[in-house]
């Protein structure tokens, strides 16, 4: 059994499981799936102060913040016990696109020519963890809603705000990996 979950899945398996979040939280209670506004349920319990924007009933969203633990603890389970032992399948294009801007490391879910914490003291890390960060986390709260939200069960619900949010990320996504990442190599 574990071999069988160990294996490379079609990617359309995923896409089908989280299609039908959609159809079970609505069935379930008419709830709405999304990850970024577990940061606010968050703040609303552990922040007592007298802020406006965190005062409203975030029990009644508690099930969002199980619904995020359960997301980190999954990943924690098959990164430890479902791995695949077998070397990433990277193209190659790929391969010399990324030794372009030094990456050489590309088995690595998370190239540490990036993600380290040397890079973290850089200016280029600076870039990429704080200006990165912020530009996410602003552009969240501007749309009103993540990318999980928006695409899974806004578009779900044909809602136009989702679409244009859509559109948007995935414009900003394609720019900033064809535009601003070569840019930030070139530079840094």
């Amino acid at each position: 059994m574990l071999e069988f979950l160990r294996q490379p899945w079609h990617w359309s398996v995923a896409g089908l499981l989280i299609g039908l979040t959609v159809p079970t939280l609505l069935i379930l209670g008419n709830k709405k799936f999304g990850i970024s506004s577990s940061l606010r349920h968050i703040c609303a319990a552990c922040i007592p102060a007298g802020v406006p924007f965190f005062k409203y009933d975030w029990k009644k969203e508690a099930w969002n913040l199980f619904f995020v633990a359960g997301v980190f603890i999954g990943g924690f389970l098959a990164a430890t016990f479902l791995s695949d032992p077998e070397p990433m399948q990277v193209a190659e294009a790929t391969k010399m696109k990324l030794a372009e801007y030094g990456i050489t490391n590309y088995q690595a879910l998370m190239p540490p020519e990036i993600f380290s914490f040397n890079q973290l003291l850089t200016l280029k890390g600076f870039i990429f963890f704080v200006v990165g960060g912020f530009l996410v986390g602003f552009g969240t709260r501007y749309a009103g809603g993540c990318t999980s939200g928006h695409s899974i069960m806004g578009l779900s619900n044909l809602q136009l705000p989702s679409l244009i949010a859509t559109i948007s990320f995935m414009i900003g996504g394609f720019f900033s990996a064809n535009v601003l990442l070569p840019l930030i190599f070139k530079l840094f």
